[in-house]
């Protein structure tokens, strides 16, 4: 499965997120059972699992959580779930730490560390704009933020889902048209640091950044365009947000 936010099951995630923040632990637990239930594929179980996990009050509970969210993420072969075991590890490793197993709070603790600031994704990768681009041109940073139009961007931005970059074309600023281009990175890149363990665990939304510029090879016509509701409410949360970038 390709991480979707208008996933079934994925939503529920996004409602049981909502009850937390609300302090409202029963409906976000039974929005999160609700989730894991409903779960019909290993990337489904792993997300449903890994929250759940969040809601155990005994550290035997919450072990039992994660390792099930890990055995799920292992099983998908995906960037989007293996992005995810930094977290997982790391949470595990503080189960161990508060049960006394130092040698195994050690061993996860190592495995995060491996695993942390080399992403494998292979791509292909996807940048979407309202600009018109021909193949060869270079995407570079240093533009005004489609969220923050005050922030200058020190990195150029892109994605491995090619739905993903749609919606960001659909949000970016301008008149013209929708594009989603085929990129190459022409050196090193990151994950987003600003969606990366944020909401969900580790990079499901595969978005990277680059210092270096980006060349276009190419573009794509075949991807879901997100109907106005859904881009009026997108809209309405990145005007609410009044969190900081990491830029």
């Amino acid at each position: 499965m390709k991480f979707s936010p208008f996933n079934d099951v994925v939503k529920l995630c996004l409602q049981g997120m909502e009850m937390e923040e609300q302090k409202k632990t029963a409906q976000a637990i039974q929005l999160f059972f609700q989730a894991w239930n409903e779960a019909s594929d290993d990337f489904e179980k792993f997300l449903a699992a890994y929250y759940l996990s969040r809601q155990q009050n005994s550290v035997s509970e919450k072990l039992k959580w994660l390792s099930t969210s890990l055995l799920y993420a292992k099983k998908v072969n995906d960037p989007a779930a293996q992005s995810a075991f930094p977290a997982l590890y790391l949470s595990l490793a503080k189960c161990y730490e508060d049960l006394g197993d130092q040698p195994k709070a050690k061993e996860y603790h190592e495995l995060a560390k491996s695993f942390q600031y080399h992403p494998g994704d292979k791509g292909p990768f996807y940048h979407g704009t309202k600009a018109q681009l021909e193949p060869g041109e270079l995407l570079k940073a240093g533009g005004q933020s489609n969220y923050k139009s005050e922030v200058k961007m020190n990195h150029i931005y892109f994605t491995a889902l090619v739905n993903g970059a749609g919606l960001a074309a659909a949000l970016a600023k301008g008149e013209g048209r929708e594009h989603v281009y085929v990129v190459e990175p022409t050196g090193e890149f990151e994950n987003d640091p600003n969606l990366t363990d944020k909401k969900f665990p580790g990079n499901p939304t595969r978005s990277y950044r680059s210092e270096y510029p980006l060349k276009i090879v190419g573009e794509v016509s075949d991807w879901n365009r997100p109907g106005p509701e859904s881009i009026q409410k997108y809209r309405e949360k990145l005007s609410n947000n009044t969190g900081e970038i990491i830029n």
